[in-house]
């Protein structure tokens, strides 16, 4: 490509709308001209250790991805190359041997919890979103959303979310919205917000 693509680092807490608001950027600017990349293609491979040890594993927490492989696909991507995006497999808690090749767009979407947290990550970055959605909210997406996609217990969703992913979220991903340009309460469900962000854009994109 001729011309350098423009990044976008979307952040939030775990099912605060991050989705969403990457879903209405590809309607926005046309599938063919975005690029997604989400954090939880690169959590670390766990093949070595039991299901139980997997299964207890904080993966709120920034040790629990490869941020070296993710900075270089993105550079791969910003160089105008395909990446090999790995796939992770929720059920197994781990990397598979699949991977996903994603080609280079005028518009590379960088999703995930902490995508913010991440210095070299982060430098990359032309604009920087942090969806802010209420606790109570984003608790009861997760818990539908594992039960159902996921073939998780109740049980063991609230069991995750009082042990890890409520600290990690206090501890990393909370404190990384001080790195955001873009601030969106409630995520996808603040229409208004949502609108000047994608406005905005694609003003930028096409400058």
């Amino acid at each position: 490509m001729a011309k350098r693509p423009f990044i976008i680092g979307v952040a939030g807490g775990t099912s605060s709308g991050k989705t969403t608001i990457v879903e209405r950027l590809a309607e926005t600017l046309g599938a063919e001209h975005l690029a997604i990349i989400k954090l939880d293609a690169y959590y670390i491979r766990r093949t070595h250790q039991p299901m139980e040890e997997r299964a207890a594993a904080n993966y709120d927490h920034p040790t629990a991805f490869d941020w070296e492989l993710m900075v270089e696909h993105l550079d791969e991507l910003t160089a105008g190359r395909p990446a090999p995006i790995p796939t992770y497999n929720y059920a197994i808690h781990d990397r598979t041997d699949i991977v996903d090749w994603v080609q280079p767009a005028p518009v590379i979407v960088i999703e995930g919890i902490l995508v913010l947290w991440e210095p070299e990550l982060r430098s990359r970055f032309d604009l920087k979103v942090f969806v802010d959605t209420p606790a109570d909210l984003r608790f009861i997406r997760r818990l539908s959303r594992d039960v159902v996609e996921r073939g998780r217990t109740t049980e063991s969703i609230i069991d995750q979310y009082l042990t890890t992913v409520r600290p990690s979220h206090e501890d990393f991903i909370e404190p990384s919205r001080v790195h955001a340009d873009v601030i969106i309460p409630e995520g996808g469900l603040n229409r208004p917000a949502l609108d000047v962000l994608l406005a905005r854009v694609r003003e930028l994109a096409a400058s």
